[in-house]
């Protein structure tokens, strides 16, 4: 560990950065310079101990991951550098002597906009917990310049607008310019004989600089530092001096901008042929450069290409970065000149691909005509992987032209990238129980018979630092008081706060923390949105990306039909409920941004009815984001984990959640499987379908929700006041698409069974209710799922992965 400063020191080092970085004394400092200069300081403490580690690496070189994925939503550093560094206290004094406040310098720091939902926050917490634990592993991604972007709501509808979060720099990243690799787009692939062996080069082709920035990834406790590598799109080619001298000022930036625009924007719309070849052109210039950087880097350190599998593992998170396969086989045909079955041999022990989604529309698949434009010979080699992977099917599938067809790499006109990653990867896993089991058995059940051993299940994880010891320090501190501070780092220890579940004098300690956390939360709600709720009320919760099958639709339509009864008899025994809903809809996606409209709608008829007061409220926190997640979920009570049964991967919400002791309300499905399996059923709120009873509706048909609505009143009325301007809206149609889906469809009414779980997720409603009314109940449950979480540790998921894929040495931490 880097020597933890004194308050003086700390106090002196920012003085001299203020004097050298910005020409002024520390009094005459603004609170913009007090942040960079604070993050300074903390970031030299950083990058010496990463240097160490790098030292330590070079002198005894051994296997290590480099983990590949289009997003890491990483939140803010400072904090959590500082809490790594166990220095938020020397900052605290600090910051208290010169006048401001620790948290006011922390949330002058943007979030890095390097993600957008559970697969980049699962890549964050993959990295802390590497350097946590020890195991040598970097991320590899892209430099987004602009964010997916920063949501504003106008009048109830989602606007996008850009997030530059790069505008002010970043003070934690060090650019590698001479690092630098070139990544080659369309163009020509001509072949030439030399010394018998056939040579390619890619000709006419547009060339683009992929330059490295490096961002430390340190752990908790550990000497080991890890790095985030993300490269940046740069032109080969500088201002034409030659058009810019005849005044023809945008064709003079034309090359350089069509280049820099792959790093631009995190995940472009593609409902366009342009936006298609740009996402195609971000996943290609990422993975090329991650995968010649690793091999340049390996080959630098005297490694041997032939054993590059020995000492390098590739982790591919998701589909978007699974070009890294083919991308590999060029190198090591073209550059070190293997032949076919001795680059694959290593290319294949190489590889392992993590899948996330069973959504059909989520696995993505490449036309062949845009595919062979853009990358002409990375085409070939896709090309005779195919060939090569349907001749071993018909081996075992002679005859089978629909079997082989459908398992092909390259089908119908497109190249399905799940296919290549399953055929070019060693190791399969899913991210759950139960999501394993439905690859095995439905998404990929073919794989998995001509694959048997190849598909595991390892359930996803959280990084408890972040989620609760820096965004609940309060309950942290009660928990350490109990049981010690060893659960910071083994996370199973947790399991020693069982009994304190009957302890009064604990839950009541919980109770106290998370009335003051639902207070700072109320504050900033009443500074934000201008809405003031109840820290009394029950605080349910709802923050994850607006997607139907996780169906925030469901939940709304509980609150308008708990708003009906309320107007029909005031009276009603239930306890105060603020809903608060958190979430952004892909810019393209009508009816997730038509459900944001409605949630506001809701909400602004249910906030101003004066008969209601504060017994029921409706909020929607704008721009959602991890540090937003870090004030939402230590204040919350109910966790919502409602998504439709058999489509949800895994979740980390709800883990997150669960940590910090709010119970769930949810259905079978993802990791919610495995919280129940680990608090007990009397500990959680189940409800509705099983994946198997979604998944017998889907494949023998026989859901009719229009029969369920005629039979139930409640829904009769909550679905009529969509269509019949009760929301005050102007008109009966802005919300008809929603009532047409439900009762309707394209294909299939209602496919995310809103209305057939309508009913079980009111009565489960209704039980929480009435056991939050119980303290007695409630607040032990609670201990119970903060007691259980410990298997859910994202530690505990990299100890896995390496146990039983990647097969890493671990660095004395």
């Amino acid at each position: 560990m880097s020597r933890v400063m004194t308050k003086d020191e700390f106090k002196r080092a920012v003085e001299t950065k203020i004097q050298r970085m910005f020409g002024r004394p520390l009094h005459r400092a603004t609170k913009t310079h007090l942040f960079k200069c604070i993050a300074m300081v903390v970031r030299d403490l950083v990058n010496e101990q990463w240097a160490y580690a790098r030292e330590a690496f070079h002198e005894e070189p051994r296997r290590e991951v480099f983990y590949l994925s289009m997003e890491f939503l990483t939140g803010r550093n400072l904090g959590n550098n500082l809490m790594n560094l166990e220095m938020e206290d020397v900052a605290r004094d600090v910051c208290d002597e010169l006048g401001v406040d620790l948290d006011e310098i922390r949330e002058m720091e943007p979030d890095m906009g390097l993600g957008n939902g559970g697969l980049g926050r699962l890549a964050a917490c993959f990295m802390d917990s590497l350097s946590t634990v020890g195991l040598p592993g970097h991320g590899c991604g892209i430099r987004y310049e602009y964010g997916l972007f920063k949501q504003r709501i106008i009048d109830g509808y989602q606007i996008e607008v850009p997030d530059p979060w790069l505008d002010d720099g970043n003070v934690w990243e060090v650019a590698i310019p001479e690092d630098a690799e070139t990544v080659r787009f369309g163009g020509w692939v001509e072949t030439t004989r030399k010394n018998g062996r056939i040579q390619y080069e890619q000709k006419g082709c547009q060339t683009v600089r992929a330059v490295p920035y490096e961002i430390p990834i340190m752990g908790y406790d550990s000497k080991l530092v890890n790095s985030l590598r993300l490269f940046a799109a740069r032109s080969t080619k500088h201002l034409d001096m030659d058009l810019f001298g005849q005044g023809r000022y945008m064709d003079a930036l034309e090359d350089k901008e069509l280049a820099e625009v792959i790093s631009k924007v995190l995940y472009p719309e593609d409902n366009h042929p342009e936006g298609k070849a740009l996402r195609l052109k971000q996943q290609y210039f990422f993975t090329s450069a991650s995968v010649q950087n690793i091999v340049r880097l390996f080959i630098r350190r005297g490694g041997d290409i032939r054993k590059l599998a020995k000492q390098i593992m590739i982790h591919i998170n998701d589909t978007h970065p699974g070009l890294a396969i083919p991308e590999l086989m060029r190198i090591l045909l073209d550059e070190f000149g293997l032949d076919w079955d001795e680059a694959w041999e290593i290319t294949h022990n190489t590889f392992a691909y993590t899948n996330h989604t069973i959504l059909e529309e989520a696995l993505e698949r490449w036309p062949v005509d845009l595919f062979q434009q853009q990358l002409p010979r990375l085409w070939d080699i896709v090309y005779e992987i195919n060939e090569k992977f349907c001749g071993e099917l018909w081996k075992k599938y002679p005859g089978e032209w629909d079997k082989i067809a459908s398992m092909a790499i390259i089908a119908d006109h497109e190249v399905k990238m799940a296919h290549l990653c399953i055929v070019g990867s060693y190791s399969v896993n899913g991210v759950a129980k139960l999501h394993a089991e439905i690859l095995k058995n439905h998404v990929f059940k073919d794989f998995h018979e001509f694959y048997p051993h190849k598909l595991i299940g390892i359930t996803n994880g959280i990084t408890f630092r972040r989620f609760l010891l820096k965004a609940n320090p309060e309950l942290a501190d009660l928990i350490s008081e109990r049981i010690g501070t060893d659960w910071i780092t083994d996370s199973i220890q947790l399991q020693q706060l069982e009994p304190y579940a009957k302890d009064k004098d604990f839950t009541q300690g919980l109770q106290a923390v998370r009335r003051r956390n639902k207070e700072s939360l109320a504050e900033y709600i009443k500074e934000h949105h201008q809405i003031t709720v109840d820290p009394d009320s029950i605080f349910d919760v709802q923050i994850k990306r607006l997607h139907e099958y996780k169906r925030q639709l469901l939940n709304i339509l509980h609150i308008m039909h708990l708003y009906n009864r309320l107007k029909d008899n005031p009276n009603l025994d239930v306890p105060p409920r603020t809903f608060i809903f958190a979430a952004k809809a892909a810019p393209g996606y009508r009816t997730a941004k038509l459900i944001i409209k409605l949630i506001h709608s809701v909400g602004r008829k249910i906030n101003n009815d004066r008969r209601i007061g504060d017994r029921l409220k409706v909020v929607f926190l704008e721009n959602y984001r991890v540090s937003l997640a870090e004030k939402i979920i230590p204040a919350s009570d109910v966790s919502e984990q409602i998504s439709t049964a058999g489509k949800e991967a895994s979740g980390t919400g709800n883990m997150k959640f669960m940590l910090n002791g709010a119970l769930t309300i949810g259905t079978l499905d993802g990791a919610n499987v495995e919280i129940l399996d680990a608090v007990g059923e009397d500990a959680i709120y189940i409800f509705g379908l099983t994946a198997d009873e979604t998944q017998a509706y889907y494949t023998q048909g026989g859901y009719d929700p229009r029969a369920i609505v005629e039979n139930d009143p409640r829904l009769q009325r909550v679905l009529a006041q969509l269509v019949n301007d009760s929301l005050d809206v102007g008109t009966t149609e802005m919300f008809r698409e929603i009532y047409n889906g439900l009762l309707y469809g394209h294909g299939m009414a209602d496919p995310y069974f809103v209305i057939k779980d309508f009913d079980a997720y009111n009565k489960a409603q209704e039980t929480i209710d009435k056991e939050y009314q119980q303290p007695g109940i409630w607040w032990p449950k609670a201990v119970r799922n903060i007691a259980h979480a410990g298997r859910f540790s994202s530690d505990r998921t990299v100890e896995e992965y390496n146990e039983r894929i990647w097969r890493l040495p671990k660095v004395d931490a």
